[in-house]
């Protein structure tokens, strides 16, 4: 315990040396190259954290998607009275941390087919599809839920990730399919 208390003290002690060196160093060439550095530094920083607070915003996504998709598999979530008002509030209660207060930029659509077949069909036309809209399935019936939200886009570093570079945001989504369980 000793040697770690040691070693604590000389790392202290020797940043405050450096500190005071810094601070005492009156030719300025430490501070113009710091202020040369900091910009460049600052704003690595600040995109490194931004792709972390995305990523974590994608997770959050991902998991109400997932969520919801059981809960309309087992159903526990019937279609009758499923609107896209009511979904929309579901989505939105599992989401609260990281995503604006009533999901502005939240766009669902959830439909039923016959075989999963057509469901590849569906894909084959692009992820995000030309309309919206919420039509699930009744028991047995094959469904695919794709939930998509605008997410804004601070730093534009990485510009090859955003979706529409004019109004600054990307598109995080998350898709599920799956077979509704024989409820009833």
């Amino acid at each position: 315990m000793t040697g770690l208390r040691f070693a604590f003290g000389m790392a202290a002690s020797c940043f405050r040396r450096r500190l005071r060196g810094f601070a005492g160093d009156r030719r300025g060439a430490a501070a113009l190259e710091f202020a040369i550095l900091a910009p460049i530094f600052f704003m690595l920083l600040f995109a490194i954290l931004e792709c972390c607070i995305t990523f974590g915003a994608q997770q959050i996504l991902t998991n109400a998607t997932d969520d919801i998709g059981r809960d309309m598999r087992t159903g526990r979530i019937r279609p009758e009275g499923l609107t896209t008002a009511v979904l929309h509030d579901m989505f939105c209660d599992r989401m609260p941390a990281l995503f604006s207060s009533g999901c502005p930029g939240l766009k669902i659509d959830v439909r039923n087919f016959d075989t999963f077949e057509k469901v590849a069909d569906e894909f084959s036309k692009g992820i995000v599809p030309a309309t919206f809209r919420v039509d699930l399935g009744g028991p047995l019936s094959k469904n695919i839920m794709r939930v998509f939200y605008e997410w804004p886009v601070i730093l534009t570093v990485f510009n090859d990730r955003v979706e529409d570079p004019k109004s600054g945001k990307t598109l995080l989504f998350a898709t599920q399919t799956w077979q509704n369980e024989p409820f009833d």
